[in-house]
């Protein structure tokens, strides 16, 4: 990409978009376009087609996404996979039909098997069963990375896939029910502590293993591999370390400064018993994480502090 390069963000209010908005900026970028939701719906075809016809943009991020965690996934299943599905085909083909030189659709590590080998290579991609507690986000995202990888081989498009690991940051989703689960502890630690609770009861058993990833390093990521990439395999982005749900629930406690009991309601569901990416290929490819998680959720705590409106969600 050029510095002048016209570059659209879909999703840029998002977590993820706003964080490579971020990073273009920082990179020097000038060329961003972004629409919010009201301005242009994706679950239009029409109004997509419109856009691109009009904007005519060189490079596409697909930030965009119907997102939420255990409980939401669930209890919207199909709004979880219509959603998603059409939006990220809409944008796919209008940037295949209005010549876009480059496009990058993010995806999540829950496109892999339930009980994919540790850790997750891309290649293990479709070889079991996925897990059930967000089944029609993940058989979403799998369209829409293999609309990509059909594109290339048919019309020899330029469109990679990346698939990153648990996210956490600036912009993301505090809500009690629907966020996930590192956001949730951040303000389930916070309540506890300003109404002065002896205890805090954490859903499931605190076993499973997860691996998180602060944004803004993933931001950094995407830009590199539009940069750097080209290829029909999806490429997976995470840290390579893990810790148990108990371990995490501990950290976010200590950062946030909580002093109470921490009990755990094995009635919960746990979800996949261990999420570990293989990130090798992106490190052959000269890339490494740079923010450990400790400052990450101090970074994460500072900014649900600084945004009383994003709490309230």
């Amino acid at each position: 990409m050029e510095k002048n390069s016209k570059i659209y963000v879909a999703g840029h209010r998002g977590m993820v978009g706003s964080a490579i908005v971020r990073e273009l900026q920082r990179q020097g970028y000038t060329n961003i376009v972004t629409r919010t939701h009201k301005e242009l719906d994706l679950c239009r075809q029409e109004a997509v087609e419109k856009f691109f016809e009009e904007e005519k943009p060189e490079y596409v991020f697909l930030a965009a996404a119907k997102v939420g965690g255990i409980v939401a996934n669930q209890n919207a299943l199909a709004d979880f996979m219509y959603d998603n599905m059409i939006l990220e085909m809409n944008v796919i083909h209008a940037a295949w039909k209005n010549g876009v030189k480059k496009l990058e659709f993010l995806g999540s590590s829950c496109i892999y098997p339930r009980m994919a080998p540790q850790p997750m290579k891309e290649s293990c991609l479709l070889t079991g069963e996925l897990e059930k507690t967000n089944e029609a986000y993940a058989l979403a995202k799998i369209s829409g990375l293999k609309y990509c990888e059909f594109l290339n081989r048919q019309y020899g498009t330029d469109y990679i896939s990346v698939m990153p690991t648990n996210l956490y940051g600036p912009n993301d989703n505090y809500h009690p029910e629907h966020s996930h689960v590192l956001p949730a502890l951040i303000r389930r630690f916070h309540e506890a502590k300003m109404s002065g609770a002896k205890s805090v009861t954490c859903w499931g058993t605190g076993s499973p293993l997860r691996e998180f990833l602060y944004v803004d390093d993933l931001a950094n990521l995407c830009v590199f591999l539009m940069n750097n990439y080209s290829g029909n395999e999806t490429v997976n982005a995470g840290t390579g370390k893990e810790l148990t749900i108990k371990e995490l629930t501990e950290l976010v406690a200590k950062v946030i400064g909580y002093e109470g009991q921490i009990e755990w309601d094995s009635t919960r569901p746990d979800g996949t018993p261990r999420k570990l990416l293989d990130v090798s290929k992106a490190t052959r490819l000269g890339w490494t994480y740079k923010t450990e998680l400790e400052d990450g959720i101090r970074l994460a705590y500072k900014d649900f502090l600084e945004n009383p409106m994003r709490a309230e969600r």
